[in-house]
């Protein structure tokens, strides 16, 4: 079959099965963490025969745009998801970007299942889904909403037959191994071309790398690895993002409020803060990242308003629209008049009242910024010369398609 052609990239048609895995919050000292402790045999062996190197995420490392962007090949510029959460100025409220009217191109999973490959797409939370499966013919389901399948909507029945475990809770680990387990079950009994199969990151918010419950986790990761290998699929390996730590010493979330500042400085009401990280999710960071974006109503506060935060300590640049455009390829109507980073250590919130921490129940660890940009890359093949030679400058995780694809050895 000839190659499809998507968002200007081509993409040849896949000659033996392919599986593409985002391990969410896959910050690459796990990975290194697993290799030198021994408990990610499979992972060290593709980094001996296979491919096994590092790439940058969207910014903001946010779980929407990054998957979106894996999945089209492109940065959010082009498919337009900025953000889990944005200003939408045609109606004036702030909504969730989980619905595909929202997303402006195609997607690689929809232009090979059109051209008759087998695809399924299974993602650990549902707010992914739609905007995965979008246009796509195929199986396209969540591990959290495994028990409410149709095969009109997503082309599956009885998914919660596939593996023995019950529908995990949303805020637990085995949402991750759900999605492995049923991938692997439906591989096996059904076959299929290209699978997508996208985690969550509870267990990276709550434990860093060298934690026991982390290194449990990358190993039942590295277990199913190995089963995917063995199956003869050509396997990639990335994350949406990093994660840090982001609390003081006494394990306090350490926060920026951005809300007093801006008001000081344009007044009461005149500037909204849109933390981009907001999903229903919030037990896991408290709507608490490194990536805010600023509307004011007066044109005039703006240098006055980056002036004031470039100076608070903890935040690490502050961009206006077109300069935060043009570095992190975002869509200028899905961004604000300002866009504000948090460093390594420290996340942005609006106002202490517009928060519940009492929701975490462990130091916080989040994302968002560029310190949480580099993810892994890995491969259980090798690729070949000239594609290598290629991405050489500037591999990003959204280049995992090309290279299962279209980068064999």
């Amino acid at each position: 079959m000839a190659p499809v052609s998507v968002n200007g990239r081509s993409y040849r048609q896949p000659a033996r099965p392919v599986v593409v895995v985002c391990i969410d919050g896959s910050e690459p000292e796990y990975f290194e963490r697993g290799i030198a402790g021994g408990t990610t045999p499979t992972i060290a062996r593709f980094r001996a025969d296979g491919t096994y190197r590092l790439a940058r995420s969207v910014v903001p490392s946010f779980t929407n745009p990054n998957n979106l962007s894996i999945v089209t090949g492109v940065p959010a510029a082009v498919h337009g998801i900025s953000g889990n959460y944005f200003f939408d100025p045609a109606t004036g409220r702030e909504v969730m970007m989980n619905d595909p009217r929202f997303l402006r191109c195609g997607t690689v999973l929809a232009a090979l299942a059109r051209e008759g490959a087998r695809t399924v797409v299974i993602t650990a939370k549902d707010k992914l889904r739609r905007l995965l499966g979008h246009e796509m013919p195929g199986i396209c389901f969540s591990s959290e909403q495994a028990d409410r399948v149709t095969k009109d909507e997503h082309g599956i029945e009885r998914a919660t037959e596939l593996v023995r475990m019950p529908v995990p809770g949303v805020y637990s680990a085995e949402l991750s191994e759900y999605v492995l387990a049923a991938g692997l079950a439906l591989f096996r009994r059904d076959g299929a071309d290209v699978m997508y199969l996208s985690l969550t990151d509870y267990v990276q918010h709550k434990h860093a790398p060298g934690d026991p419950v982390a290194t449990a986790f990358y190993a039942m990761l590295d277990r199913y690895f190995e089963a995917f290998d063995r199956e003869g699929v050509v396997l990639g390996i990335t994350a949406d993002h990093g994660m840090n730590a982001k609390s003081n010493p006494d394990g306090t979330p350490k926060v920026v409020y951005l809300q007093p500042l801006l008001d000081a400085v344009a007044g009461p009401g005149r500037a909204r803060v849109v933390l981009p990280i907001t999903d229903p999710y919030v037990a896991h960071h408290g709507a608490l990242g490194s990536f805010a974006t600023i509307h004011l109503t007066a044109a005039a506060a703006q240098a006055a308003a980056a002036t004031r935060l470039a100076a608070v300590p903890g935040i690490a640049a502050v961009h206006d629209r077109a300069a935060a455009c043009a570095r992190f390829e975002l869509p200028p109507d899905r961004v604000g008049d300002l866009v504000v980073l948090g460093d390594r250590d420290t996340v942005l919130g609006k106002s202490p009242e517009e928060h519940d921490l009492s929701l975490l129940d462990a130091p916080l660890r989040s994302h968002g910024g560029v310190s949480e940009q580099t993810v892994p890359f890995v491969l259980n093949r090798p690729l070949d010369a000239t594609w290598v030679r290629g991405h050489a400058g500037d591999l990003r995780n959204f280049d995992v398609f090309d290279a299962v694809l279209n980068g064999g050895a």
